[in-house]
């Protein structure tokens, strides 16, 4: 059985599936222009749908981004493209739920590919998982995330520290989270976040009061993703994205 049931909040609301020995490669990619990790995921779901056995898990940071969501409201930008443009901010819609977020230096992102087929065909599930996995990061350096019924994501009080926008096409999943560790979060003052007005965003190193080691932070969140999807981790060669296709 997966380790997924025995959190310290208690069990949880989803049986175990049965565990056979299954992988998930994790690339850790570094910084990525997102046309080139969308089309990163683009090609890896093809990949799923012709048969590739193992989940894949991307790892990666993005320079300076808006990214607007299928459902995304262009009202919720605060500034001009134009004023955008001018401070080396790209914008880019995009095929995942949700509104509009920030990506930038400084923040864990974490593209899974996954065969939802062999998890129950259930995005609920898939959504409370990785609520799980950033959860568990979290309490690893003793911060309380919780879930918030009204809005997807992981929350520490009233202020998102995780986005998630997911994409799910034939069972198999793209797109997926975007974690603040030591994000700048002036430049979620150029929207409304998620298209939420009245609540906030923080980061761990603002709820900590300093700077966190990227990489301490991405070697636990491997760890719980593991657990919590019942994978074992296999580390990928690539570094860059150009070298994984």
């Amino acid at each position: 059985m997966s380790g997924f049931e025995q959190g310290e909040k208690g069990l949880s609301p989803y049986g175990a599936f049965p565990s056979p020995e299954r992988k998930v490669i994790v690339y850790r990619l570094g910084r990525v222009e997102y046309p080139e990790a969308l089309k990163l995921q683009q090609d890896f779901f093809k990949r799923k749908l012709e048969g590739m056995e193992e989940e894949v898990l991307f790892l990666l940071e993005h320079p300076p981004t808006l990214t607007l969501g299928r459902f995304g409201k262009r009202t919720n930008l605060r500034v001009s493209e134009e004023e955008l443009a001018i401070r080396g901010i790209a914008l880019h819609s995009t095929d995942r739920g949700g509104d509009v977020t920030f990506h930038g230096p400084g923040q864990l992102v974490a593209y899974p590919i996954l065969d939802l087929r062999k998890r129950g065909r259930d995005i609920r599930r898939y959504v409370f998982e990785l609520q799980e996995v950033v959860i568990r990061t979290l309490a690893d350096f003793s911060i309380v995330g919780d879930r918030d019924p009204r809005h997807v994501g992981v929350w520490v009080g009233r202020e998102k520290i995780c986005a998630l926008g997911l994409a799910v096409q034939r069972w198999i999943s793209r797109h997926g989270l975007a974690l603040n560790v030591n994000t700048d979060l002036r430049f979620f003052s150029l929207i409304h976040p998620c298209g939420i007005r009245d609540r906030g965003v923080t980061s761990m190193a603002e709820v900590l009061g300093g700077p966190l080691s990227l990489r301490e932070v991405t070697d636990r969140f491997v760890a719980h993703f593991s657990t919590v999807f019942a994978l074992t981790p296999v580390e990928g060669m690539a570094e860059r994205s150009e070298k994984v296709s």
